[in-house]
């Protein structure tokens, strides 16, 4: 990533007073942890900053300081707004619906589609969380303890604690900067990948019993009934997918979320070589190559099926690879 983007970026931030730092609906560690470690260092500086999450903040990041200052909906008038780790407005959901288009926009998704009036994306950085680290020491920002703890946050979730086939020795030297400043990395860890609540493991439980398997493949699926039975809040998966990217010789793990509003939230992870994002972007989402997603509309018994033959389309035809 050339080093003058982040200077422009700089110069937005120098002239702005009032900035709306905002990231994607269902969000995980990476959103969650930009969105703080970036509106912290800002606020730090002096300048007004609002964090907004569509969704809010899932359960299991509450423990960030600087979570409860996260809104669902902007207010007001901004002079600079920065979206994060989100690769279209889409993602974005109805939090921008009131503004112009975004100012800048810092992501590492492969699909992502340059929406903002400054596209700041490295899709060889392993979170957006790692590029934020790089931008703040550019704009010499002092980066406290409390935005560190955000920032590996993000790259701890992202790299499913530096277990992805995209960890760098890069990522790991600002991992190392991050504990330096303060950052917890066993806390950090335990607390982001490990803990889970009583209800996420029910949820799995509901998952788990109806694990499907074929040759190169590994499915589950949750409906809004298990949902409600398990007590479980989110909209997401628990993260139930990365357990099955644990089952041997699986060449790809999917899991399908029912969402409300007859919409099914589909997730693939893939082993090294087998580029998912393709597969996910057939269906209107995207992501990275190894992980990626989308929210598809339709019956989930009927969805099912249809991802599950075009995946297997897609890699027989080697339009994956």
């Amino acid at each position: 990533m050339r080093d003058d983007v982040y200077e422009a970026f700089g110069e937005k931030i120098r002239r702005a007073g009032r900035i709306m730092v905002v990231s994607h609906i269902r969000p995980d560690g990476d959103a969650v942890g930009s969105l703080l470690g970036l509106g912290l260092a800002l606020e730090e500086t002096g300048k007004k900053v609002q964090m907004v999450s569509p969704d809010g903040v899932p359960g299991n990041f509450k423990h960030l300081s600087g979570s409860e200052q996260i809104v669902q909906s902007p207010s007001g008038v901004f002079d600079l707004t920065v979206v994060v780790d989100c690769s279209d407005l889409a993602r974005v959901g109805e939090a921008l619906d009131a503004y112009a288009i975004p100012d800048v926009n810092i992501d590492h998704h492969i699909t992502n589609l340059n929406f903002a009036r400054l596209n700041i994306v490295d899709t060889q950085a392993v979170a957006t969380a790692e590029m934020l680290v790089h931008a703040l020491h550019y704009l010499n920002i002092p980066i406290s303890e409390t935005s560190s703890s955000a920032l590996l946050t993000g790259i701890i979730t992202d790299t499913l604690g530096f277990r992805t086939n995209n960890i760098t020795p890069k990522a790991l030297r600002i991992a190392a900067s991050l504990m330096e400043a303060g950052a917890d990395l066993p806390d950090l860890y335990n607390k982001a990948l490990i803990q889970r609540s009583f209800e996420a493991i029910r949820f799995w439980g509901a998952g788990l019993v109806r694990i499907e398997r074929d040759e190169t493949m590994v499915w589950a699926t949750l409906s809004m009934a298990d949902r409600e039975v398990a007590g479980y809040s989110g909209r997401d998966d628990a993260d139930l997918i990365n357990v099955l990217t644990t089952v041997k010789d699986a060449k790809i793990a999917l899991i399908f979320v029912e969402q409300p509003n007859g919409r099914v939230k589909v997730s693939w992870r893939s082993e090294p070589g087998i580029d998912v994002s393709q597969i996910a972007m057939r269906f209107g989402g995207g992501g990275h190559s190894a992980a990626a997603g989308a929210v598809i509309p339709g019956d989930l018994d009927e969805i099912r099926p249809v991802v599950l033959e075009e995946t297997r389309n897609l890699i027989a035809e080697g339009k994956a690879q």
